[in-house]
């Protein structure tokens, strides 16, 4: 890897190396605050994961340097490269094997049906008599059949790894969860090496990284990069250097949802989390509830930072520069026309879909969901498209990109109402999440689901509607009463202080707060001017 270009390390406070396990483009927080603290006087390098469709390596946010690496699979999942003789002793080994073996067959089969076919035209044409024509015919049937008997053993054999693999995949399974329970109790937090041991593909890949770069301290984004950075921090103590690590948490593991066909996934995500969390010198997470959770389960010795994931008050003179789009004018609609926009991704928990059907009880409004990715639409807005089209409504549904997220609260603003129907998930009902940020900001009116977080703050504020998760009739109502006194819910933005506080700003020095606890005597550098982002308007 080349050297780090820009400032020198040893001119500012020193080296922070951010990990994160995404492509960094779609994910604000990181982005925010990579730039925030290299604003700070840090010199920041933020190691991301290379996907199929990056189209650059390194780029700069502000003064942070970003870089992707690339991620192998080097160690295969247990159960997907797993031979189970006593389950199904026919079916071939996990991996290639058998589809190269009747893919073999196949052009053998093609072959052979050449070379009988070579014999029909010339005995047709007379240059072969009918006695030779069934000698050679003869020749050719003993390898024919034996190809044919082999075809189906090997589609046999296919088949039953095929029924294998969809055994293993099943909660339901005995065995699995026998499996399961037993290295869990073997193994105790360990056992996440047994469970899914890709994990370890990104410590393959990250650790001669952070081992090159050596770091004063490292910022792990999220839970996968926690158990990286903790090893990255041993390894540079163990060599002499004091490296400190800072375990920013933006989910509570066990309330991610699992993976349906694979019982094994979550615990080990839990038991990774849990064996690697007493490594980090400081955590900070996304809510005071999430703190919470987190200082019980791990035991901390104090009480997780709360960094939330506001949208900056200030832009850059380069962020100013990028004209904002109309979002009215993207949906074909005017200013009078009812708009109602759901921001950020879309999958069916996020129970986007009511906002679909509601359309037909609301024949003047219009839906704007800002949910395309770059790299195209997923599965679950496809099945909203032909849902719309079902309904008769398509014409005022509107599928619109991404724009940068300090365009965000800006680009809403023009709409009537912001929505964040989510269903009940627990991750869904300890945090505020971005787009409540964003909507409030753009000050805008809201309607949420009954999700206890949300909910409790937007009937506390009074910026909003709360209707029941997935109850049609009821968010009905909450829409209508919003489009009704829009005013009333937007002078709950004009509290004092209210919006100051969930600004990314304020969150920076937290984040500052805790550097400088861990890494004493490196005073801040005073950042450059930046634009104040003026109170969010509709965009002509």
């Amino acid at each position: 890897m080349e050297p780090v270009q820009g400032t020198a390390a040893s001119s500012r406070r020193g080296r922070v190396v951010m990990l994160v396990d995404n492509g960094v483009h779609g994910d604000s927080r990181v982005q925010k605050a990579a730039r925030s603290v290299a604003e700070a006087g840090w010199e920041v390098i933020l190691v991301g994961i290379r996907r199929g469709a990056a189209t650059e390596d390194s780029w700069r946010i502000g003064d942070a340097e970003v870089r992707l690496i690339g991620v192998s699979r080097r160690i295969p999942h247990p159960v997907a490269y797993r031979r189970a003789l006593l389950r199904r002793p026919l079916a071939y080994r996990p991996g290639p094997d058998g589809r190269r073996k009747m893919q073999r067959l196949k052009a053998r089969r093609d072959d052979l049906d050449l070379r009988l076919s070579e014999i029909k035209v010339a005995r047709r044409e007379g240059a072969m008599s009918r006695l030779s024509e069934l000698g050679r015919k003869g020749v050719l049937a003993v390898p024919y059949f034996k190809n044919k008997a082999m075809f189906q053993w090997v589609k046999f054999r296919n088949a039953e790894l095929k029924r294998l693999q969809e055994r293993q995949q099943d909660p339901r399974s005995r065995i699995d969860n026998l499996a399961l329970r037993f290295w869990q109790k073997t193994m105790g937090d360990r056992a996440w090496r047994r469970l899914d041991p890709e994990l370890w593909d990104y410590e393959l890949a990250f650790a001669p990284v952070l081992d090159e770069l050596k770091p004063d301290l490292i910022h792990a984004h999220d839970f996968r990069m926690l158990g990286v950075g903790a090893r990255a921090t041993m390894r540079a103590r163990a060599a002499g250097r004091d490296v400190k690590l800072v375990w920013d948490a933006h989910e509570f593991v066990p309330g991610i949802i699992g993976r349906p066909k694979n019982l094994r996934w979550l615990p080990a995500q839990i038991a990774y989390v849990r064996e690697h969390a007493p490594y980090a010198d400081a955590v900070m997470t996304v809510s005071p509830t999430l703190a919470d959770l987190l200082r019980k389960m791990h035991d901390l010795p104090e009480q997780p930072s709360v960094v939330l994931n506001a949208p900056p008050r200030t832009l850059t003179p380069e962020q100013r520069a990028l004209p904002v789009p109309d979002l009215r004018a993207l949906c074909g609609i005017d200013a009078a026309t009812p708009l109602l926009v759901y921001c950020g991704g879309i999958n069916p928990s996020r129970g986007v879909d009511i906002m679909i059907r509601a359309l037909t009880e609301l024949p003047a409004a219009h839906v704007a969901l800002v949910s395309l990715h770059p790299n195209g639409k997923v599965p679950t807005m496809i099945e909203l498209e032909e849902l719309a089209a079902q309904l008769g409504v398509a014409d005022r549904v509107h599928l619109l990109p991404y724009v940068p997220h300090w365009q965000v609260p800006q680009f809403l603003a023009a709409a009537d109402a912001g929505v964040i129907p989510i269903h009940h998930k627990p991750n869904h009902e300890i945090a505020l999440i971005t787009k409540f940020f964003e909507y409030s900001h753009a000050r805008l009116p809201m309607v949420v689901s009954d999700v206890q977080t949300m909910a409790d703050t937007t009937r506390a504020t009074g910026q909003g509607e709360v209707f029941v998760a997935d109850d049609l009739t009821d968010y009905l109502r909450a829409v209508r009463t919003v489009l009704a006194d829009p005013e009333r819910y937007r002078k709950a933005y004009d509290q004092p202080g209210l919006l100051e506080g969930w600004t990314w700003e304020a969150q920076a020095q937290v984040m500052e707060d805790v550097y400088r606890r861990l890494l004493p005597g490196r005073p801040p550098v005073s950042p450059a001017p930046a634009l104040r982002l003026e109170k969010a308007a509709p965009v002509s």
